[in-house]
């Protein structure tokens, strides 16, 4: 019934989609002169940079667009091309004629590895829409006056592999923040009603994109926004690195980001991860065929056309009534940090240090400027006292020292050396539900939602025996993502959409799976053993191999077998979002409503009550992650909340949330502490393996002028 009631509602979709045409003009002007600086060189830049000048004015974004188009008529390839803000606001989505509607998912393609089955691996009825806007996206979010990195940066930080590619090495720093930014988050805001920019960050269509093609976009050293391009039909990534390849993807949006290029001495190729070089781009200026680009005016409604994308992008004029095809235009961006951004500077008389100096922080605002997260008292009954609850009080000192922190630490990929980090920080209570939020200057914006996900996955792992259902109940109760397979080729949806059935899910097996791993079959159950998880630790129990890196060891209990994992495929975190992020697919197909502001619980394709989520974890609302910085908040030895911190680097986001709880606590008198050493998640001996868990790795001389070391031992 499912798949028959899908097919009837898509078809006149599909019938729509594939019933566009276009000719050309030969009206050219030129895309790389010297009016159009390649370098866009912009020394001295740390966050301070931002003008009123700073955002993609509409003349910027159709020469954007324009530039793309070009060198894809050149390659005579056809593509779609989305830009953005850098707070995620959609900006223009131009489509050309001819170009992929729909798009495959697959880690796999185009390589001489196994297909992997499962999760979002061949499902290929993906909107090119959502996929170029998700590239933009991702570039806009990873990128900040002190780092540029791109969409194939992404691809190298979040594999199995350090680097992709080289066997028996560690997962990828940011091993799993492809599910952040997700539509269903209850953070990230959504598509204007009027359809013009708004306050961010907004959410992106398939989260944090690892497919080259999308690049950030510069002016005078700050980042403006960002480019994202899907010509080649897949949805994938780079599975080795040893090379370099000519993606298509890549050339085409980096012809359209010339003249808005990043700093050179702000690009990921200058930087490096734990002492490997960042990728930037396999693509140079020198590979580009096209050396001119028409008006925009003539290869609009022409070549190609802007299309609308629901929940993200009208090209209206701000009236309620959509746009026509014809009259549809491109935006212009928001400011970012400036009032109306939805990332406005903070209130130096609150967030202020132990001396009464101003922090320098960054909050999140509403498009009135109002603070959306301000601390406040929790709401819980943490170990069933009330008395227990996390005070206003105390959740802004929290952020205040996690922040100061920050301002004196170093670094870990940003330039110029010596920086300090620029990171994101969140608190939450037993429930998940938000406390406080804050940042500082000049923070990745993907950090804000990812520190969200960190600081509930810390408390709801922790959080044996304090909530309603422990998480073991929360998690058996929860519907079995319903895999689609792909549908037959080329895409035909008059086939009929198919379901796969294997692998079967049922998140018991997670459960299960966890205690005998851990050897503790009371393990997150109600009244259990109590054992605090940092994000550091559930991430060693959700890779594909334990420890992280030697293919020979054992999956980890949260993560997917051989022959199923892949970064789109990935175990309990993407298990958990899936039929979700499937409604959201749908309701961009024009099928089914939006998905709501709850990533869990979500029954997908079920026959029965499809696309609801009455048996929603409220505690993991936006997702959870698997890459530390996060610990667990205690008062004595009763778990009161969860930090989590985003931003520059994993060690500094684990010594910033670990530090930062350590100093509250000192400064509030002891009320509150990081977790009794007794019960931490390193402390338990596992079953048959020799490693333990770890719960947090500091940098061993983290401090600007300090030759402080070891500053996390004995705490």
């Amino acid at each position: 019934m499912r798949i028959k009631l899908l097919v009837v509602l898509l078809l006149p979709l599909f019938t729509l989609l594939t019933s566009c045409g276009g000719g050309s003009n030969n009206s050219e002007k030129s895309a790389v002169d010297q009016n159009q600086p390649i370098d866009n060189n912009v020394q001295g830049c740390t966050g301070y940079c931002v003008t009123a000048d700073s955002f993609l004015t509409q003349a910027d974004v159709e020469l954007i667009i324009s530039q793309a188009v070009a060198e894809a008529t050149a390659s005579q390839l056809k593509a779609t091309i989305a830009v953005t803000d850098r707070l995620g606001n959609v900006l223009a989505v131009f489509r050309m004629v001819d170009a992929d509607k729909f798009i495959t998912i697959s880690s796999t393609a185009n390589t001489s590895l196994a297909k992997v089955t499962g999760g979002l691996e061949n499902v290929n009825i993906i909107p090119d829409t959502m996929v170029a806007i998700s590239k933009a996206v991702t570039a806009a979010y990873i990128s900040s006056e002190g780092n540029a990195f791109t969409t194939r940066t992404a691809s190298q930080i979040i594999q199995e592999n350090f680097n992709p590619g080289e066997d028996n090495t560690p997962s990828g720093p940011l091993f799993g923040v492809q599910f952040s930014q997700l539509a269903c988050s209850d953070f990230n805001l959504r598509f204007n009603p009027l359809g013009l920019p708004s306050a961010g960050p907004l959410r992106s269509p398939l989260g944090l994109s690892a497919d080259p093609g999308g690049f950030p976009l510069y002016k005078a050293g700050t980042p403006v926004g960002a480019i994202g391009v899907i010509s080649d039909g897949i949805y994938g990534l780079d599975k080795d690195i040893s090379g370099f390849d000519l993606d298509n993807d890549e050339l085409i949006a980096l012809a359209g980001s010339v003249g808005f290029a990043a700093p050179l001495s702000r690009r990921g190729d200058v930087i490096t991860i734990v002492g490997k070089t960042a990728r930037f781009s396999d693509a140079f200026i020198s590979d580009l065929v096209s050396t001119t680009s028409e008006d925009f005016n003539s290869i609009n409604n022409n070549i190609g056309h802007l299309v609308a994308v629901p929940g993200y992008y009208d090209g209206g004029d701000g009236d309620l009534a959509p746009a026509s095809d014809v009259n549809r235009q491109v935006l212009a961006g928001v400011v970012f940090g400036q009032s109306g951004s939805g990332i406005i500077a903070a209130d130096p008389t609150i967030f202020k240090d132990s001396e009464g100096e101003s922090l320098d922080a960054f909050i999140f605002a509403d498009v009135n400027d109002n603070n959306r997260f301000p601390a406040q008292t929790a709401n819980d009954q943490p170990g069933g006292d009330a008395n227990n609850q996390l005070t206003k009080i105390e959740v802004q000192t929290l952020l205040n020292h996690a922040i100061a922190i920050a301002n004196k630490s170093r670094a870990q990929i940003r330039q110029p050396n010596g920086t300090q980090a620029r990171v994101s920080v969140s608190i939450v209570d037993t429930q998940g539900t938000i406390l406080g939020m804050a940042r500082t200057r000049d923070a990745p914006v993907f950090g804000s939602d990812v520190s969200l996900q960190k600081a509930r996955t810390a408390a709801f792992f922790s959080n044996t025996g304090s909530l309603t259902n422990a998480p073991a109940d929360a998690l058996r109760a929860l519907p079995a993502p319903i895999y689609l397979d792909a549908v037959a080729e080329p895409v035909d949806l008059t086939a009929g959409l198919t379901l796969l059935n294997l692998p079967n899910v049922n998140f018991s097996n997670y459960v299960s799976d966890l205690q005998r791993f851990l050897g503790l079959n009371s393990a997150l159950e109600s009244n259990g053993s109590f054992t605090a998880f940092s994000d550091r630790a559930g991430g060693n129990l959700s890779r594909p191999n334990f420890p992280d890196g030697p293919v020979s060891g054992p999956q980890g209990p949260l993560s997917k077998p051989s022959g199923q994992w892949s970064v789109f495929n990935v175990g309990l975190q993407s298990d958990l979002i899936y039929n979700s992020l499937i409604q959201h697919v749908a309701f961009v197909l024009g099928v089914v409503p939006d998905v709501g502001d709850n990533c869990t619980g979500n029954t997908g394709l079920a026959d029965a009550g499809a696309f609801t989520n009455d048996n929603k974890i409220m505690a993991l609302a936006n997702g959870i992650q698997i890459f530390p910085g996060s610990v667990p908040i205690y008062r004595g030895d009763t778990l009161v909340g969860g930090i989590g911190v985003s931003g520059d680097g994993i060690d500094q986001d684990d010594m910033i949330s670990f530090l930062g709880v350590h100093q509250a606590g000192l400064s509030l008198n002891g009320s509150i502490n990081n977790a009794p050493k007794a019960i931490r998640a390193d402390k338990i001996e596992l079953p048959n393996q020799s490693i333990r868990l770890r719960y947090v790795n500091c940098p061993q001389a983290p401090f600007l002028n300090s030759d402080e070391t070891e500053v996390c031992d004995g705490l």
